[in-house]
C-alpha cells in the first residue's frame, strides 16, 4: 500500500501544472497563427518583420518623438534651412509646461497660418513683456533678457515695440532670426493676440540630428532662468 501511495504521489507531481500547460498552448496557438500569416504573406519572415518595424515606427512618431525639417531661416543662426531636429513629445505630457527658452514646435492653424512652426518661448502664462528697455533688450517680469548668444548676428531683439500680458495657458513665442520672422508680434491683433494655447504645441525641439555636422543638443539659455516668476515684480 505504502509502495502503490508513493507511486501515485509522484505520478502526480511529474504531471505538468495547468497553468503551464495553459501557457504553452497559448503559445502554440500563436506560433501556429504567425506561421499561418507568414506563410500567406509574400517574402515570409522578412515582410512581417518590415510591417512590425514599420509600426513600432508609426507609435514612436505619433506619441514619443518626430522629425521636424527647419522649412525657412526665422530660427538661424542655431536652427537652418534643411535642418531636421527631433522633437520630443513627451516633454510636456506629465504635467510640465513648457518654459521661457525652451524652442517648441506648434500647429499655427487659426493663429499663424496652416502650417506647423517652430519658434523660441519667450513669455508663458501670467508672464508680462515688453520691448524694448533702454538698452534695447526684452524685459520679461521686469527682468531684461541678454539674448545675445543665440540672436541672428546684427538682428536687435525687436525693432517692434510691444507691451503684453500672456494670459493663462498660452505662449508668447519669437524667432531667432527676428528681422526674418513671422511671430508673436506680427500677429497681436489677429485672433489670439499673437499668443499660441499650449495645447497647440507639439513638444521641445531637443537636438539637430541632421546633417551630422549640425547634430548638437538645444540646450536652454541660462539668460531665461534668471527671469522672476510671473506677478513677482508687478502688479
Amino acid at each position: 500500500m505504502d509502495t502503490e501511495a508513493q507511486h501515485t504521489e509522484r505520478d502526480r507531481s511529474s504531471s505538468p501544472e495547468p497553468e503551464a500547460a495553459e501557457d504553452r498552448s497559448r503559445f502554440a496557438l500563436v506560433a501556429r497563427a504567425t506561421e499561418r500569416v507568414t506563410d500567406w504573406l509574400p517574402g515570409g519572415w522578412i515582410t512581417l518583420t518590415l510591417f512590425a518595424c514599420l509600426a513600432f515606427l508609426l507609435v514612436l512618431n505619433t506619441f514619443v518623438a518626430q522629425p521636424f525639417q527647419i522649412p525657412s531661416g526665422s530660427m538661424e543662426q542655431g536652427l537652418r534651412i534643411g535642418d531636421r531636429v527631433l522633437v520630443n513629445k513627451l516633454a510636456y505630457r506629465f504635467g510640465a509646461g513648457p518654459r521661457r527658452g525652451d524652442v517648441v514646435v506648434f500647429d499655427g492653424s487659426g493663429y499663424f497660418g496652416d502650417a506647423d512652426y517652430i519658434k523660441r518661448v519667450v513669455g508663458v502664462g501670467g508672464d508680462h513683456v515688453v520691448c524694448c528697455d533702454k538698452k534695447g533688450r526684452i524685459e520679461v517680469n521686469g527682468r531684461p533678457v541678454d539674448e545675445t548668444s543665440f540672436l541672428y548676428p546684427g538682428d536687435t531683439p525687436s525693432t517692434v515695440p510691444f507691451n503684453v500680458d500672456v494670459p493663462d495657458g498660452t505662449l508668447f513665442v519669437l524667432g531667432d532670426h527676428r528681422s526674418d520672422s513671422s511671430d508673436s508680434r506680427d500677429h497681436l491683433g489677429s485672433p489670439g493676440g499673437g499668443m499660441i494655447p499650449v495645447g497647440r504645441v507639439v513638444g521641445r525641439a531637443d537636438w539637430i540630428v541632421w546633417p551630422y555636422a549640425h547634430w548638437t543638443r538645444l540646450a536652454r539659455p541660462a539668460a531665461y532662468a534668471r527671469v522672476p516668476a510671473a506677478g513677482a515684480s508687478h502688479g
